[in-house]
């Protein structure tokens, strides 16, 4: 055996690990292939070789963002092409005029974007989450995982945990669109609040509540407010004439900041804009001043300037 031509096992370790070392950049020039694991493209680069997500990436070209979310940190919750035309028909408009319009593109599309990386593990469920875009939204565990955007839609995440190099994409089934209307505008939409809305604007308090806020309404249903003329011995009429009354009543279902149903302190004191305080305990009844019970019958309402919970009975100050 000829010694002199046949490398020694050091030295066939070492021509290996230079053939690797040189493999390795050649490699990346290359840019990887097709089958380039999806942890190496950014979010822009994993949209645009998702077919299903051709039509997000035409919004995002269109709307300027693609610098945006390839350059920075981002969670992206990805409408696919049917969510698209689920929208289309929702709104009654054409792909060509939802691309041709700007502002309202980019308002949609910032909505869906968080300005950090959030694994589907991390996600604060319950809680209001902020996308770049402004407002909220929330998502839940319940069957699925259910997004409830500010309009009160609901869409489900489909897909969690797609990897890019700048952050996370997240699948979802429809578009999620930002709120279009403050509370008073979100009261006077429902039938059931029409007293409520009566009463707003009789206090005076209508500008205070389409202001920027945020707020919580603790908001009673006219049958609550039925119940209070009669435990009050008065009629809707001469409640209404009382300003003072009627201030202080209103002001007390109101707490100046946006308290989702997952975030409601149990068991502790919550100020209102009035100066009291009421208490609200496991079961989602509330106790009032008077030591009266309500009971909040639906949560989480939406609206651009903060939230409504649905009461039964009007809550009391001393």
């Amino acid at each position: 055996m000829n010694t002199l031509n046949t490398p020694s096992l050091a030295r066939r370790r070492v021509l290996m690990g230079a053939a690797a070392g040189l493999a390795i950049p050649l490699l990346q020039a290359c840019g990887g292939g097709d089958d380039e694991p999806a942890v190496q493209r950014n979010v822009v680069e994993l949209a645009q070789a998702t077919p299903e997500l051709s039509i997000l990436v035409e919004a995002v070209v269109a709307a300027g963002l693609a610098n945006t979310l390839s350059s920075n940190t981002v969670t992206v919750f990805a409408p696919t092409n049917a969510a698209f035309a689920a929208l289309l028909t929702e709104l009654g408009i054409t792909k060509e005029a939802l691309l041709a319009d700007k502002p309202l593109l980019t308002a949609v599309l910032t909505y869906h974007v968080l300005g950090t990386r959030v694994a589907r593990a991390d996600v604060p469920l319950g809680k209001a989450i902020a996308p770049l875009g402004g407002g909220f939204f929330k998502v839940e565990s319940s069957g699925g995982l259910k997004i409830t955007d500010g309009r009160n839609r609901v869409s489900t995440i489909t897909t969690t945990d797609i990897a890019a190099t700048n952050g996370v994409v997240h699948l979802i089934d429809r578009v999620i669109l930002p709120a279009n209307r403050d509370i008073v505008a979100t009261a006077q939409a429902l039938p059931e609040f029409s007293i409520l809305v009566e009463a707003v604007v009789a206090a005076g308090l209508v500008d205070t509540l389409k202001s920027a806020g945020p707020f919580t309404v603790f908001a009673p249903t006219n049958t609550a407010f039925a119940a209070l003329l009669t435990e009050l011995g008065t009629t809707k009429d001469a409640l209404l004439a009382n300003k003072a009354l009627l201030t202080k009543v209103l002001t007390y279902h109101v707490v100046g900041a946006r308290v989702l149903k997952g975030e409601v302190p149990v068991g502790t004191a919550i100020a209102t804009v009035q100066g009291q305080t009421f208490t609200v305990n496991s079961n989602l009844q509330i106790t009032d001043r008077s030591n009266r019970t309500s009971q909040i019958t639906a949560t989480d309402v939406f609206t651009s300037n903060g939230v409504i919970h649905v009461i039964d009975r009007v809550i009391l100050p001393t």
